[in-house]
């Protein structure tokens, strides 16, 4: 066996110099030793479509992988970890009990292609998810089948435009405020649509003029994230919807943010049509590295007949899978996902609405409201604020404080791993200059805000102090250090590529 710690060096504890998997490759190693099937009749069960040369993997033993990605893994920061402070990502910590039941065999265990009969209570799971979605919403319809939310954005995006085409209306535009989150422009590209971007006013809300100015026959839809991403609640929502409806267009609302408003605020009440909601930032889904993620979207009684298939109706004393357009009165989409959409992330979603109820759920809201108020009132002297006024859950500050001093926001956001905490989102939303965008989340307690804000004081200090090389160099204590951001502009295709094979040799 190959020596597995010939691939550190430094701390023996933390891979401090962890060389790639492709550069631990030992020629001839396997974490299995099976002998070669003997030739003759019935041992060919590839049918000769066996592979004919090498296909590019190392040799490893299973102790060498296994340590590898160990190693690896205590590199991370993730929300069992610390603070995660990533602004409009909900990066928050989710009960443990909701991983179990997700696990237990009977859910964890199913198969999307077991006979109707045999998962009855995995339907009713699924039903009753969506009616505990519909309650929070206030709307009368929803498809549980996106797999995330930029999917669910798409999907209401399908169902607007089959709602539409079927009255015989081609619309070809779509608006977008710059303060909507950044796949909303994406989505509607894909969809086929133009997009027009609607200003921001000072108030870093929704300008409604300049929105009612390019309100016309041609616009499909105006797609708005509320609160928005300035973590601010567009309080003239109900002037925009009046205006939208007016022009015969529909109402989108980006749902990534209703961790603000659940509970609190019905979005189906403010005149909004179409939305979609991320389980996995709002409802108890592990967030972040590419997912899992699940976008059911919640739809107004004009879009209910478009919604895509499959659906879970009740009949009789049972449930039923309506997965063909021929079995619906009415007039839905196809498919938009394999299967019956992300059922893990149904699971968790429901229990955390079950365990924590109505009042629990608005205590969220509130929580994690009062938390980020918390950090704009301790920071708004230290940090710059580009908006006036109370923000709901997130809190944005720019640059400003930053002038003069050498050290740019990348700069302030490297200097924070150092000081043991993620950093807040950088450069987003792109409103203001230098935008950091931070989200405490209702899970943190007041204690941690205080360390967090402890170190964001002190950092501000020492850049004012004229510091600028120890935020330059920073990050210093993690097991990579910074990039050469200047040779990354240079080279902006940077491929890796394993070493040749020391069999090669």
């Amino acid at each position: 066996m190959a020596d597995v710690d010939a691939t550190l060096t430094g701390n023996r504890g933390l891979a401090l110099e962890e060389a790639v998997i492709f550069e631990q490759d030992s020629p001839g190693l396997s974490g299995v030793d099976l002998p070669a099937p003997e030739p003759g009749p019935g041992n060919d069960r590839l049918g000769g479509l066996g592979r004919s040369g090498a296909i590019g993997l190392p040799g490893l033993s299973e102790p060498q992988v296994v340590r590898h990605y160990l190693r690896l893994s205590r590199m991370n920061y993730g929300i069992d970890s610390g603070l995660y402070p990533l602004g409009s990502c909900t990066m928050k910590y989710n009960p443990r009990l909701n991983e179990r039941l997700a696990r237990l065999p009977g859910l964890g265990g199913l198969h999307p292609l077991q006979p109707i009969s045999t998962v009855q209570g995995a339907l009713e799971l699924m039903d009753a998810c969506a009616h505990w979605l519909k309650v929070l919403t206030g709307m009368p319809g929803i498809t549980m089948a996106p797999a995330a939310g930029a999917h669910g954005e798409v999907v209401g995006l399908m169902t607007i435009r089959a709602a539409l085409e079927a009255r015989g209306d081609a619309r070809k535009r779509v608006l977008v405020p710059e303060s909507a989150h950044g796949t909303n422009p994406a989505s509607a590209h894909a969809c086929g649509y133009a997009v027009e971007t609607i200003a921001a006013n000072v108030r870093g809300r929704v300008d409604v003029g300049a929105l009612k100015a390019k309100l016309d026959a041609d616009v499909a839809a105006i797609m708005l994230t509320n609160p928005n991403t300035c973590g601010l609640f567009e309080n003239d929502i109900i002037e925009i919807a009046d205006a939208v409806h007016g022009a015969g267009a529909f109402f989108y609302c980006d749902g990534a943010n209703f961790n603000a408003i659940v509970g609190r605020v019905r979005p189906g009440d403010l005149g909004i049509d179409c939305m979609h909601l991320n389980l996995h930032k709002t409802f108890s889904t592990p967030h972040g590295g590419g997912g899992p993620g699940s976008g059911p979207v919640v739809l107004s009684a004009p879009l209910v007949p478009y919604a895509p298939l499959p659906m879970v109706e009740r009949r009789g004393d049972g449930f039923a899978l309506v997965e063909h357009a021929g079995d619906s009165s009415a007039h839905p989409l196809g498919r938009v996902k394999g299967f019956h959409g992300q059922f893990g992330m149904m699971v968790r979603a429901l229990a955390y609405m079950m365990s924590l109820g109505s009042d629990g759920l608005k205590q969220v809201a509130e929580d994690a409201v009062l938390n980020a108020n918390y950090l704009l009132a301790r920071l708004k002297d230290t940090l710059s604020v580009p908006f006036e006024g109370p923000c709901m859950h997130e809190v944005l500050f720019d640059d400003s404080f930053l002038k003069d001093t050498g050290v740019t926001t990348l700069d302030f956001a490297k200097a924070m791993i150092d000081e043991g905490f993620h950093p807040m989102t950088m450069y987003f939303p792109l409103v203001v200059h230098g935008a950091l965008l931070m989200e405490p989340t209702e899970t943190e307690s007041k204690a941690t805000l205080d360390q967090f804000i402890r170190t964001v004081k002190g950092l501000a200090k020492r850049a004012r102090a004229g510091d600028a090389r120890h935020f330059k160099e920073a990050p210093r204590l993690t097991p990579r250090r910074r990039l050469d951001e200047t040779a990354a502009a240079r080279n902006p295709v940077l491929v890796w590529r394993p070493p040749p094979s020391r069999a090669a040799e």
